[in-house]
Parts: structure tokens; C-alpha cells; sequence
């Protein structure tokens, strides 16, 4: 009997009875061409095939809607490009800095942000000497004292990998907090073992990893003993979650979700208001609806599992909670963003600030 495998192709999700016979020859191949696919098995596993708008399978199985591009829809969406001093390197805040060692995902979700640089054909890992040069830039800034490992998703690199960057960022003294953002334990729990775990962890850096996931179906057994390793390791956890039509979009959805979160021990941190990638449209709820189902949590759920629903202004301009008085709608049914550094944007951004221009940087 074979081994499960990653699914990696329109024409393997049909073998796998994830889409219907002949989606290899319709628009749903060419959404496989353009865009990177993969379902670990642990995926695979949670899917219920008899339902068609199965939550987990709209996060991951290509759907033709990925073909429809919106005019304001961009292939930067929150401005990584603008703001990288060096390959590797995303330094939007001044105490902080992504880094982007690898650009390769266990599982790819349709929804992704970063969908126009990850995968096979994205921009792959950093070859040594980027890395290095990575690396030097961290350690020539004193104001950076987060390091976040983004890309990609930092978890697919090996246990020797990890602990080498680990080692690394342990040589610089003003560094105090690694953070790793990961989908691995939902997707492929397996991973996470006491070689993993041990490489994520260095002497006087305080270790977080991000859990992303949207739906409390991707908490699984085998996901929530993935977590109680990571925690009963010293390392904390905290949630990542996107709002997804038709995956979220629902109050008691998403308060299941944040107190599985809690259960297992992870602070429910951001919830993204969708971003502004090729192709997602279908995916994205207006602001406004947003708002209105995020209202619903307060009193029914406790505070301990509250997430801060946040907006990553297109262009680069960082995060500012939706709820705050730095989100103000507009007579004309737009909104207008005040940034962290105190400058205005409108939301949606006009179209020709999106791909219409060939905007590659946001």
C-alpha cells in the first residue's frame, strides 16, 4: 500500500476525488499553471468530499475565481518589495524586521498574499550569501529587536537549517525575540519533533511561533498535539487568522476557532482583514461587514479570546486595527485609513494604484 502524498496538481486533486473528472482540461489547470498547489495529507484528511463548499477545501483547492483580477488587486499587496534593504529582508517598522529565508510553503492557500512569490517557480530559498548579507543587515541595526521568520513558510526548512539561522541571530546581542509564522503544525503535525522544537530555541531569545489557521476544523488531534510539544517546550504561541468568505464569515465560527486557541494554550493575535492579492476577490468581505461580525465577539466570548482584526494598508504603509479611530468610512461608502506615521489612505485604493499600472512593489 503507497504512502499519502502531497497533492501538487490539478490532475492529482481529481485522482484524489477532490475535484470533479475533467477539471485537468477546464480553467481550473490553467489556475494550477499560474498558481502554486499543494495539500499535505493531514489537509487531504480533514476535506469532506460530499460537502461543495467544505471550508477547509475552499482554503486550498484551486477554484476557478482565481482567474478574476480585480483592477486594484495588486502582486505586492502590503508593499514587501518597497520596503526590502536587501533580499531576505522586510524592515517596514523600525524595531522589527521579516525575515524571508525561504519562500516555499508545505501547503499553498489560495487566498495567500505573497501568492506571486511563493511556490516552485517563486523566489526560493536564500543562497548563502544572501543570507549572510541577511544576516549583517540584522546585525548593523541596534533598534531591531523582533526577528519574524515569514516567507514561505520558515517550518519546511530542516532541523540543521534552523538551528544554523538560530545560531546566528544568537551572536547578536540586541535581537531578543524570534518569531516563527507556520502553518506546519495544523498541516503537517508530524513535523514538529524534539529535533524541530530544539533548533527553534537559543539562548537568551524568547522563541514565539504563530499558528495560522482559519477554521476550528483545522485543530485536529494530531494539530493540537503539535502545539502542546511547541508549549510544554517553553515556547509560546500565538493565532494568525484570515477573514474568508465562506470559510469564518461567522460569528460562531469564529468564536470556536478563538477558544480552541485558548484551549490549546495560543493567544489569539491578529485576525487579517483579507489582502488585496490577484484573484482573491471572492475570498474578501467588504469593511464594514467585517466590523459588524467582529462586533459580535465582544460579550460572547471571553477576553482572553479576543484577536485584533487588522488591516495591512496596500502600499506598504503597515497594520492599524479596523476598529480604531484610525479607520473613518466615507461619504462615497470607501473608507479612510490614518497609518502609524500618521498619513491618509483610501480603501479600496483607486484601481490604477493596483495592477493596472504593473505595480510590483504596492
Amino acid at each position: 500500500m503507497s504512502m499519502p502524498r502531497t497533492l501538487r496538481s490539478v490532475p492529482e486533486l481529481v485522482e484524489a476525488g477532490l475535484l470533479p473528472p475533467g477539471a485537468e482540461h477546464s480553467d481550473m489547470a490553467r489556475v494550477g499553471e499560474r498558481y502554486a498547489v499543494a495539500l499535505t495529507p493531514a489537509v487531504a484528511a480533514m476535506i469532506d468530499r460530499q460537502d461543495p463548499h467544505d471550508p477547509i477545501a475552499l482554503q486550498f483547492v484551486p477554484d476557478a475565481a482565481e482567474l478574476h483580477v480585480r483592477a486594484e488587486e495588486r502582486t505586492d499587496p502590503i508593499g514587501d518589495l518597497a520596503h526590502s534593504p536587501v533580499e531576505g529582508i522586510v524592515h517596514r517598522y523600525p524595531d522589527r524586521v521579516l525575515l524571508k529565508a525561504v519562500h516555499v510553503c508545505p501547503v499553498y492557500c489560495r487566498f495567500c498574499f505573497r501568492r506571486e512569490m511563493v511556490g516552485p517557480s517563486g523566489l526560493g530559498t536564500l543562497t548563502p550569501e544572501q543570507l549572510d548579507a541577511a544576516i549583517a543587515y540584522i546585525a548593523a541595526r541596534q533598534e531591531i529587536w523582533e526577528v519574524i521568520l515569514t516567507g514561505g513558510d520558515p517550518l519546511v526548512l530542516s532541523a540543521r537549517r534552523l538551528r544554523e539561522i538560530m545560531e546566528r541571530l544568537a551572536a547578536i546581542g540586541h535581537v531578543k525575540i524570534v518569531r516563527f509564522h507556520t502553518r506546519v503544525p495544523v498541516v503537517e503535525p508530524d513535523r514538529v519533533d524534539a529535533a524541530l522544537i530544539d533548533a527553534l530555541k537559543a539562548s537568551g531569545k524568547t522563541t514565539y511561533v504563530a499558528l495560522h489557521a482559519n477554521h476550528p476544523r483545522e485543530l485536529t488531534p494530531q494539530a493540537r498535539a503539535a502545539c502542546a510539544r511547541l508549549v510544554d517546550a517553553g515556547i509560546a504561541m500565538i493565532s494568525q487568522t484570515v477573514l474568508l468568505r465562506g470559510v469564518n464569515d461567522d460569528a460562531d465560527v469564529l468564536a470556536a476557532l478563538m477558544r480552541a486557541f485558548v484551549e490549546n494554550r495560543i493567544r489569539p493575535y491578529y485576525l487579517h482583514h483579507p489582502d488585496l492579492a490577484p484573484g482573491t476577490s471572492h475570498f474578501r468581505l467588504g469593511l464594514a461587514e467585517g466590523k459588524a461580525l467582529v462586533a459580535q465577539l465582544r460579550g460572547r466570548i471571553s477576553g482572553l479570546c479576543q484577536p485584533t482584526y487588522i488591516l495591512d494598508i496596500p502600499g506598504g504603509h503597515g497594520k492599524v486595527p479596523v476598529l480604531s479611530d484610525a479607520v473613518r468610512e466615507s461619504d462615497d461608502g470607501c473608507f479612510r485609513i490614518r497609518d502609524f506615521r500618521g498619513g491618509e489612505h483610501r480603501y479600496p485604493p483607486d484601481a490604477d494604484e493596483g495592477l493596472t499600472k504593473g505595480n510590483a512593489e504596492g
